[in-house]
């Protein structure tokens, strides 16, 4: 198993957008000296929680401060870009990164951002653009040859050389392509429906474990109708995780701090207003009044003692079927940083050791 990072990069709305940016490359930073594997930066334009519209600026800024880790949009919306315009920014990124990106991609799941964009997501217009765009981009970086692709939303042309030099060039550096990797929310998630098509990587995102346990059915369901064999190792679960010396200590610096301001203010009323309290609870008949940052520390997260992560790591892992790369839910503690930093040094030096038994079959049999 792997630890990596997934942030939307969530701050609160007094915080500035400078002070915001600079924490989360901080925050970055560590996690390369930690020796976390990856991180993914969200992109959002009408959430005052989640103020970063442009996770390329960050990505670009956080690649020339690191070395080893990959990072990545987590992903585009891309029913927001021009696929010829963001098809050559990935692929410049790519050479920037030397071959560290990874390329993630989603639909857009806020309405507000559907209707700054004149997108109808309620009929799952934007779905329909995503899968047109992505295929737009992939067609761009792969063709040698001329085309004129006119779609539905979009109308593409790579056009043959002109005056003897101008033409089409720019290619990313990994080949054929950087990683792309997906993130599902909802049941019966389309977006890992195709990451299982396409063999992209697919991330859950943090809902509790008994649900996220049938994302894993869409990534199947959309390889089977390529012909694909999915390999859990590639699946990343986004957890809520804050590691310290005691349970008792943990308690108080997640849920009695800012990971439980957020829930308390922003993120638990949010998927109340999308009607997900139910993939929140343990058992359908608690109320959803009950359903707080307290609730959710004791039946979602991972919070606790290094022993006590590991423990929850474990039954996580079971319960959901194995998975490969644990995502740490990012959150903003400028006022305490070093109460976060502290999580993230014990999860990579006292918990991540303790984990390392946990291999999907596939995965386990590869490294064999």
């Amino acid at each position: 198993m792997q630890f990596g990072y997934f942030t939307m990069p969530s701050h609160p709305p007094e915080r500035s957008l400078k002070d915001g940016h600079e924490w989360d490359l901080q925050t970055i930073r560590w996690l390369d000296e930690l020796g976390f594997t990856e991180a993914w930066i969200g992109e959002h334009h009408t959430a005052p929680w989640e103020p970063h519209p442009s996770p390329d600026l960050l990505v670009a800024q956080a690649l020339m401060q690191t070395k080893n880790i990959r990072l990545g949009p987590g992903g585009f919306l891309l029913p927001y870009h021009h696929p010829a315009e963001l098809a050559n920014r990935v692929a410049m990124l790519d050479h920037i990164s030397g071959g560290r990106l990874n390329f993630g991609i989603a639909a857009s799941g806020l309405p507000s951002d559907w209707a700054m964009f004149n997108v109808d997501g309620m009929s799952g217009v934007n779905r329909e653009m995503t899968r047109e765009a992505l295929e737009i981009i992939l067609k761009l970086w792969s063709s040698t040859e001329p085309f004129d692709h006119k779609g539905k939303f979009w109308h593409v042309t790579k056009p043959d050389t002109m005056f003897g030099f101008l033409k089409p060039h720019i290619k990313p550096l990994q080949t054929p392509h950087p990683p792309i990797g997906v993130a599902g929310l909802s049941k019966g998630s389309d977006t890992l429906k195709l990451a299982g098509e396409k063999g992209y990587l697919p991330m859950s995102l943090n809902l509790n474990p008994a649900y996220v346990g049938s994302h894993w059915e869409s990534v199947e369901i959309g390889a089977a109708k390529s012909g694909r064999t999915p390999d859990r190792g590639q699946w990343r679960l986004v957890r809520e995780i804050f590691v310290a010396d005691t349970d008792a200590e943990a308690m108080k610096l997640s849920v009695g701090s800012h990971m439980g301001r957020m829930m308390r203010e922003y993120f638990l009323p949010l998927l109340a207003q999308f009607g997900f309290f139910e993939y929140l609870k343990h058992d359908q008949n608690v109320a959803d009044s009950d359903v707080t940052p307290e609730y959710c520390a004791r039946h979602n997260w991972i919070v606790g003692s290094p022993r006590t992560v590991v423990e929850k790591i474990e039954k996580i892992y079971h319960e959901v079927g194995g998975f490969g790369q644990l995502l740490v839910f990012g959150f903003d503690y400028v006022e305490s940083p070093q109460a976060w930093k502290h999580s993230l040094e014990l999860l990579s030096k006292e918990v991540l050791p303790k984990v390392q038994h946990l291999k999907p079959k596939a995965a386990r049999l590869a490294a064999e």
